[in-house]
């Protein structure tokens, strides 16, 4: 399983969609096309190559991406907690480091299923309580988006079906392996391993579950 979030100010982001716009006009694309990890193939891959190019070149953007190698390893009963409970933990981890680097975050998140509303404000009341935000200083709030209509939503899962595509050992996609290479080349990192703590614009944590955790 791979978890991720991509960031900017929020007086960047209709600048970052027009870009993509202009990318997907060159490209011959429908502005309206959405980026997705499962669309990349050989005949697409000049077009998600230039929004690796676009990620890694705008210095207002960020990623931190969360991979759980081994979802099999997982003892929910031992914890005394729900597949659920487990997910917000993982989301904590993964948002925590950003959500506390000063600055008042809103977030979006995909709507995948009629039960998002309720599951999103969980994990809302699960990151205010772990993160001690009772004053709402660091999470403005989270909303539910259809990502064909959020452009950083959809560079979201981009790079997380990169992050997941080398995690579990895929082979045969050339896109695929193109765009795998343009964030190694563009990160220097194998994207295999976890970064070193405070990593800003591309961060990988890698999460395995020992005896210790839940």
């Amino acid at each position: 399983m791979v978890l991720g979030a991509l960031w900017c100010p929020a007086n960047d982001v209709r600048g970052l969609s027009l870009q993509v716009r202009d990318i997907k006009r060159k490209h011959g694309l429908a502005d309206g096309f959405e980026i997705k990890w499962g669309k990349v193939s050989p005949s697409k891959a000049d077009f998600y190559a230039d929004l690796i190019d676009l990620v890694f070149g705008n210095a207002a953007i960020a990623f931190r991406g969360l991979v759980v190698p081994n979802k099999a390893a997982l003892r929910h009963d031992d914890f005394g907690q729900t597949h659920d409970h487990w997910y917000y933990k993982m989301y904590y981890l993964l948002l925590r480091p950003v959500l506390k680097s000063g600055n008042g975050f809103r977030a979006f998140l995909d709507i995948k299923d009629t039960q998002g509303g309720p599951k999103a404000a969980e994990l809302e009341s699960y990151l205010r309580a772990h993160l001690h935000d009772e004053t709402h200083e660091h999470l403005l709030g989270i909303q539910l988006v259809h990502s064909r209509e959020v452009v950083p939503l959809q560079l979201t899962d981009l790079l997380i079906g990169a992050l997941s595509y080398v995690h579990r050992d895929l082979k045969g996609n050339a896109g695929k392996e193109r765009i795998v290479a343009a964030i190694r080349e563009k990160s220097g990192l194998t994207l295999r391993w976890a970064t070193a703590p405070g990593r800003k614009k591309f961060d990988v944590f890698v999460w395995e579950a020992n005896k210790g955790d839940a």
